[in-house]
């Protein structure tokens, strides 16, 4: 097949195998897609490039899939056709008199918050650096102070979308309504390709951030304690309650007020003697940067459930149980158990509201297991094999919903899961948008 006249007809590139910027524009995040290689990469320069790639596509009957930072847990941003890179498209414009944030569709999460920070304005965000704007909102978008500020699609106010028939389309709550609510939470890839996002920002607040670590043998009571304090605590505060296969037990937390406020909440926690406990003062860039991700890179996969209630003593013991089995990988992320503090504002809209569901969540559970591409096949099964067995294990005691931002491409009854009551709308905008399903993918709606 020849790109040449896809080539002619576009501002930004073309990119082949062997091209420089080929790799960088195509590599997935998740190491477990890297044999997964396109026949070619446009790099779109602008919201044209974009329509030309589409029109191109379909025209050729070339798949095409589009890619902001790579970061989809399922291997969604490659495919063998086309990749479409939208980090050409990351431009933020910053209104100060309205807080009103405008954002290219392949913009970054260390781009946008370096353009907010003069500003002192935010909106919630990803706490790592390639995770683009796309993904992140059209999923949903959880993030670190979400219980204080709603998801970060609850932030937004319109979204300029690239449909499947090459047209363009602006929607919000007046224009397209339909569309714009199946943007906010029902997932990227499914009705266009969004390349322009405003969202409506707020002052930053001081903040206090902690962290706390135990030994092994606290680990149930250490769950416990701190699963009723994310309950009773002020929306200001979300906590992340870690459990990891290297025998460490861990607490991180951003609080919208003071690190005495902060002491006082978690006073119930030093009985259970932290071997490590810090609570800090902080700016709200700073406390950005204090929960800042970071990960050793390599395959992986997770699995994700909700509960609305904390987990109950036996649940917490399988969670437990099951990570001090971990079957072990070469990668030094390991596996692991963890509980996302979910309620407050996330919980303030009901789960018809807009496309995410998951309005009464009070914690989202974690499981996530990782390998190196260097181990052999019988370590990828018994991770995944584990994985399987915990997230039925721990069934009992949650919801069948699960996170589309975590995306498990081997999740069973995914539509339920992800979608919920929401399902059958999101259907019927698929099929007014996207009659001839030119997005698709394994878990396309």
């Amino acid at each position: 097949m020849t790109f040449d006249g896809l080539a002619a007809r576009l501002r930004g590139r073309v990119l082949l195998p062997g091209d420089d910027g080929f790799t960088s524009g195509s590599k997935p995040f998740n190491e477990r897609y890297a044999g997964i290689v396109p026949a070619a990469v446009v790099s779109a320069a602008s919201t044209e490039d974009v329509v030309t790639a589409i029109t191109w596509a379909r025209e050729n009957d070339v798949p095409l899939v589009a890619r902001g930072g790579g970061h989809s847990y399922a291997g969604a941003s490659v495919n063998t056709g086309l990749v479409l890179d939208l980090r050409g498209l990351d431009q933020v414009h910053v209104d100060p008199g309205t807080g009103l944030v405008t954002v290219g569709g392949g913009t970054r999460m260390r781009a946008l918050y370096e353009a907010l920070r003069p500003h002192d304005i935010t909106f919630p965000l990803g706490n790592s650096d390639e995770v683009a704007i796309g993904g992140l909102t059209l999923g949903g978008g959880v993030a670190a102070v979400s219980r204080a500020f709603g998801l970060t699609c609850d932030s937004l106010v319109s979204t300029d979308v690239v449909l499947a028939d090459g047209s363009t389309v602006r929607c919000s709550a007046e224009e397209n309504p339909d569309l714009f609510w199946a943007c906010r939470g029902g997932g990227g890839g499914n009705f266009g390709v969004n390349t322009s996002f405003t969202f409506q920002a707020r002052p930053v607040v001081n903040s206090a951030t902690c962290l706390l670590l135990w030994e092994w043998e606290h680990a149930v009571d250490v769950v416990l304690v701190a699963q009723e304090i994310q309950r009773t605590a002020p929306d200001a505060l979300s906590l992340r309650i870690g459990l990891t296969s290297n025998g460490m037990v861990s607490l991180i937390g951003w609080h919208l007020g003071s690190a005495d406020e902060l002491r006082a909440v978690l006073a119930p926690l030093q009985s259970t003697r932290p071997s490590r406990c810090d609570i800090e003062d902080r700016t709200y860039w700073e406390a950005v940067e204090y929960v800042h991700h970071e990960t050793a890179g390599g395959a992986f996969a997770g699995r994700t459930r909700t509960t609305s209630v904390p987990l109950p003593e036996e649940g917490v013991r399988t969670l437990v149980a099951a990570v001090g089995k971990w079957p072990g990988s070469s990668n030094p992320d390991g596996g692991g158990a963890a509980l996302f503090g979910w309620g407050g504002a996330i919980n303030a809209l009901s789960p018809t509201d807009t496309a995410f569901p998951h309005r009464d969540a009070l914690f989202l559970v974690s499981l996530d297991t990782s390998w190196l591409p260097s181990d052999g096949p019988q370590v990828v099964r018994d991770n995944l094999e584990w994985l399987t067995a915990l997230h039925e294990d721990i069934g009992e005691h949650t919801d069948n919903a699960s996170y589309l931002n975590f995306t498990d491409p081997d999740l069973p009854d995914w539509r339920q899961a992800y979608h919920g009551p929401n399902l059958a709308r999101l259907t019927e905008v698929k099929r007014r948008y996207d009659p001839d399903r030119f997005f698709e993918f394994s878990q396309a709606i």
